[in-house]
C-alpha cells in the first residue's frame, strides 16, 4: 500500500512530467493506492473549473480512502515535529507532518515532490517509495 501526497497529485492532474507522476501511474490498478482525508481536500481544492473539479473527484473517489488525522497522530506528528526542531529542521506545513506520521505509525509507504518530506525520512525514518 502507497499513500500519495497532494504534491504528486497536482503534477498528475496538472500534467507535469516527474519521476513521482511516473511512479503513481505504474501503480495504478496494479497496487493499492490510498488517498487521505487531508489530501483529498488540498487535491481537489485547487481545480478552478467545475469540470475539472468533477472529473478529478471521479478519479479519486474509488481510491482506498484513510483518515489521516485524529488524537493519536496529532500527539505523535506533534512529538515529531519538536524533534525535527531540536535537529535545527522546520517543516513548513503541518499538513506534511500529519502525513508524514501517519504513514509511520502505519507503515505505510509515501510517494511524494515536497522537500519537507526529504528531512522526515532521513531523521524519522518516513519509507519513501520509489519506482526501480
Amino acid at each position: 500500500m502507497v499513500l500519495v501526497d497532494s504534491s504528486v497529485w497536482i503534477d498528475y492532474f496538472n500534467g507535469a512530467p516527474s519521476p513521482e507522476c511516473d511512479a503513481l501511474d505504474e501503480l495504478l490498478g496494479r497496487e493499492l493506492v490510498l488517498i487521505g482525508d487531508l489530501i483529498l481536500t488540498e487535491v481537489l481544492q485547487g481545480f478552478r473549473s467545475d469540470s475539472g473539479y468533477r472529473e478529478a473527484r471521479g478519479l479519486l473517489e474509488p481510491l482506498d480512502f484513510r483518515r489521516l488525522g485524529g488524537r493519536t497522530v496529532a500527539l505523535a506528528a506533534a512529538e515529531n515535529y519538536r524533534f525535527l526542531r531540536s535537529q535545527g529542521v522546520t517543516v513548513r506545513k503541518t499538513i506534511d507532518i500529519m502525513i508524514a506520521t501517519y504513514c509511520i505509525l502505519h507503515a505505510l509507504e509515501l510517494i511524494h515532490a515536497d522537500r519537507d518530506f526529504d528531512a522526515m525520512e532521513q531523521h524519522l525514518g518516513l519509507q519513501v517509495y520509489r519506482s526501480a
